[in-house]
């Protein structure tokens, strides 16, 4: 699957995707003094194969000037760049796609601006939203908080791994991708309870550095399966 627009075959929507889902998130990366288009590099070199550039309210130029190096970078590995919320941003700089939040641009927004084979994700963050995503145009669905986070403040108590392997069951055609307090102890049984790839956040600068801990992410999640025996 290409980073390029128009490159994904659109009978693959929704998509598969790889298990680990790196989250570069632009005001974490600068307190570590990691630019977002390097802490993506050391994503990709530690075998990432999805990243995801957060960077609420920055500047559309300044946007575009990091996802353009992101996916200059993501095509040395035929790796998926996502952009946060900025479906016009995606778009310009050749992402295979945008995700976003239940309150951002709508998903069939969204779409309208991207590409038809473009990849759409959507939070949900309870039973209501993972059921109403069933009516949108999307890709994936990211749930979540799983467990306590504090690296983004989203207004919903954790969710635990329940809500995880109930919408994997209420969306089997779409994959779900668990966020919110992974780490990776706990990426084992987030993948045993039916989720198809876990999001990572603050925990990739965990360990000696963010390419060695995606390697060790990498490592481990080629071990997992989902389960279908979750309680």
């Amino acid at each position: 699957m290409s980073t390029r627009r128009g490159e994904v075959d659109p009978a693959v929507l929704p998509v598969r995707l790889p298990p680990l889902y790196a989250i570069v998130d632009a005001e974490l990366a600068a307190r570590h003094g990691r630019p977002p288009p390097d802490l993506a590099a050391a994503c990709f070199d530690g075998g990432a194969r999805l990243v995801q550039l957060r960077a609420p309210g920055v500047a559309s130029g300044q946007l575009e000037e990091w996802c353009d190096a992101i996916v200059a970078r993501a095509e040395r590995y035929e790796a998926i760049v996502i952009v946060n919320d900025r479906a016009d941003v995606a778009r310009a700089c050749g992402a295979a796609g945008v995700h976003v939040g239940q309150g951002d641009l709508p998903p069939a927004a969204a779409r309208a601006i991207l590409e038809p084979a473009a990849i759409v994700g959507l939070s949900t963050h309870d039973a209501t939203q993972v059921a109403e995503a069933g009516s949108q145009p999307v890709s994936y669905l990211a749930v979540g908080p799983v467990y306590p986070t504090g690296t983004k403040a989203t207004g919903y108590a954790p969710v635990g791994l329940a809500l995880v392997h109930a919408a994997a069951a209420r969306q089997p055609a779409r994959p779900v991708v668990a966020i919110g307090g992974i780490t990776l102890d706990r990426a084992p049984e987030v993948i045993a309870s039916g989720a198809a790839a876990v999001a990572v956040i603050s925990d990739l600068f965990r360990g000696d550095s963010p390419e060695q801990r995606v390697r060790a992410y990498v490592d481990q999640l080629g071990d997992c399966a989902p389960a279908s025996d979750f309680p």
